[in-house]
């Protein structure tokens, strides 16, 4: 039994090996990596704060199951999901600094991604046990909109829906200027193994352990 859970993307093949180097935690195998050495990169740094998820993107936010269910309901409505719903065309993915932190993200926003993951959220939203003080309270330090907060009262997560943008995180909070130069170090080592155009073709479900490290419980392919 986890103590949360969540509804991830996760790549597979080279770039999920490349992922699972550089944040040193490999999701699939439930083991630690050693780190990826780019020369004049601190990476065990800049990727302390991401490093317990493994290289994924956010579809459904983490959450405690609700006191009516369990994870075997789940893990059957997602299979139902994957075999109802189409993969999701992203184009073309860039390497970028964006809201403090480095990332793999679409070249161009689009509303197929945003109805995509809003499918996932209101699906398994049943399963998510209610937030509670200390987990909204915390929420809150980010100084969230209006809707931000609703969103976050309503659906466990503030940063869905209009707020809600794809992407692959490679860092922890930075600044610019020092994103800049671990960029140009990451990119040819990158991004010949991110698939152009990008499609995401599965949706994994995930649960996260005593020490707070998520593993890949089972991924999904997409199908309908």
């Amino acid at each position: 039994m986890f103590e949360r859970y969540a509804v991830f993307y996760t790549p597979t093949g080279d770039l999920a090996d490349f992922g699972a180097a550089w944040l040193g935690w490999d999701s699939a195998r439930g083991t630690a990596c050693a780190p990826t050495e780019l020369e004049g990169v601190d990476i065990e740094r800049i990727t302390a704060t991401p490093r317990k998820y493994g290289l994924h993107g956010t579809l459904k936010a983490p959450f405690r199951l609700a006191k009516d269910t369990c994870q075997s309901a789940l893990e059957a409505a997602i299979e139902t999901f994957a075999e109802r719903v189409k993969p999701c065309p992203l184009g073309s993915l860039d390497l970028r600094h964006q809201n403090g932190f480095i990332a793999l993200r679409p070249a161009q926003d689009g509303p197929l991604v945003q109805d995509f993951a809003a499918e996932v959220i209101k699906a398994f939203d049943p399963f998510r046990a209610p937030l509670s003080d200390a987990e909204i309270a915390r929420r809150r330090k980010a100084r969230l909109s209006a809707r931000q907060d609703a969103q976050l009262l309503a659906w466990g997560y503030p940063f869905i829906f209009e707020d809600f943008h794809f992407h692959l995180t490679l860092s922890g909070s930075m600044p610019a200027k020092a994103a800049d130069p671990v960029m140009a170090a990451l990119r040819p080592c990158l991004m010949d193994k991110v698939a152009d155009p990008f499609t995401l073709d599965a949706v994994t479900l995930m649960g996260e352990d005593s020490n707070g490290l998520f593993h890949q419980i089972h991924r999904y392919a997409l199908t309908g």
